[in-house]
């Protein structure tokens, strides 16, 4: 099993999505910014320095908002979707094919990789959906 963190990046009501590159398993489908822990990592750090890495921004996790696990063909991944907050600097496009703030009613009308999913369903009923 796969621990992986991702980012719940709420702005003005939107919240940040990732269209994962051509070139990489589950190819153009969205997801929330994260990655893989890396040994010695809490969720949190890893995090952290995913969003670094991937967008280009300094961000502060929160709380743990959900969890989900998935098993696709080529990974079984346990995700914990944390709140976070831009602490420092804008999304940039760093490893994502591309970049969006989307309400959670319009994530219906995105191809989310399954993992992902569950989040976006507990979002759209947060806002009463």
């Amino acid at each position: 099993m796969t621990e992986v963190s991702a980012a719940i990046i709420e702005r003005d009501g939107k919240f940040l999505v990732c269209r994962r590159p051509a070139h990489k398993s589950r190819p153009m489908m969205w997801e929330f910014a994260g990655g893989k822990r890396e040994q010695g990592e809490t969720g949190e750090q890893a995090l952290e320095r995913e969003c670094a890495e991937e967008l280009g921004v300094k961000i502060k996790a929160g709380e743990a908002f959900a969890r989900s696990v998935y098993s696709y063909e080529d990974i079984d991944v346990s995700i914990t979707f944390y709140r976070a907050e831009i602490v420092s600097g804008e999304p940039r496009r760093l490893e994502h094919a591309e970049l969006r703030w989307v309400s959670p009613s319009e994530m219906k009308n995105l191809d989310f990789c399954p993992a992902d999913e569950s989040v976006t369903q507990l979002l759209a009923e947060e806002e009463g959906e």
